[in-house]
C-alpha cells in the first residue's frame, strides 16, 4: 500500500487476535490496538459468535460508556438472534438484550457481568468510552479510585 499523509488514521484489520478479534483505538500509551495520542475516547469493536461472559465482576468507571449491540446482517442490522444479559446498579438488576440496542452506562454506575447466553447469529459489539484511558473500580467511583488500565483487562472468554 502506498504511504499517504492521512492513511495512518484508518484501522484496516484486527489489531488484537484473542478469543474474538477486535479493532481498538484509544489515546493512551500501550494501547492494545491503535494509539492515537490525544484521542479523547476508547473505541473497541468485535464480533461475538458464541456464548461467553465478558467482564464477570461488577465494576464502575469515572467516565460515560456506551455498549452497542448490533445484528451482523449488513442488509438489516436489526436482524438479531442472540440473548444477552447485563447486570446494572448496586441492586444488581439483570437486564435482557435481545434486539439491536445501545446501552448507556453513566459514569459511576456499577455494571457487569455481561453474559452472551445464546448467540444464534453473530453480534457486533461496539464499546465506546468517553475517556482516552480506560480505568475501572469496584463499587462507587467516589470512594474507590479507578485502577487497571485497558491493556490489563482485555475482554475475556469465561
Amino acid at each position: 500500500m502506498v504511504e499517504t499523509k492521512y492513511g495512518k488514521y484508518i484501522l484496516r484489520e484486527p489489531l488484537h487476535k484473542g478469543t474474538f478479534p477486535i479493532l481498538h483505538a484509544c489515546g493512551e500509551g500501550n494501547c492494545v490496538g491503535a494509539d492515537f495520542p490525544g484521542f479523547p475516547a476508547g473505541i473497541t469493536m468485535m464480533c461475538v459468535n458464541e456464548p461467553t461472559t465478558m467482564n464477570p465482576k461488577p465494576h464502575a468507571h469515572n467516565f460515560d460508556q456506551y455498549l452497542c449491540f448490533i445484528g451482523s446482517n449488513p442488509k438489516n442490522f436489526f436482524e438479531f438472534d442472540a440473548e444477552i444479559e447485563i447486570t446494572l446498579g448496586e441492586e444488581a438488576e439483570v437486564h435482557k438484550i435481545d434486539t439491536t440496542s445501545i446501552l448507556y452506562i453513566p459514569k459511576g454506575l456499577l455494571h457487569c457481568p455481561l453474559v452472551f447466553k445464546k448467540v444464534n447469529k453473530p453480534v457486533i459489539l461496539l464499546d465506546i468510552v468517553i475517556a482516552p484511558v480506560y480505568t475501572r473500580s469496584v463499587g462507587d467511583m467516589s470512594t474507590h479510585p479507578p485502577t487497571r488500565p485497558m491493556r490489563n483487562i482485555l475482554w475475556m472468554k469465561s
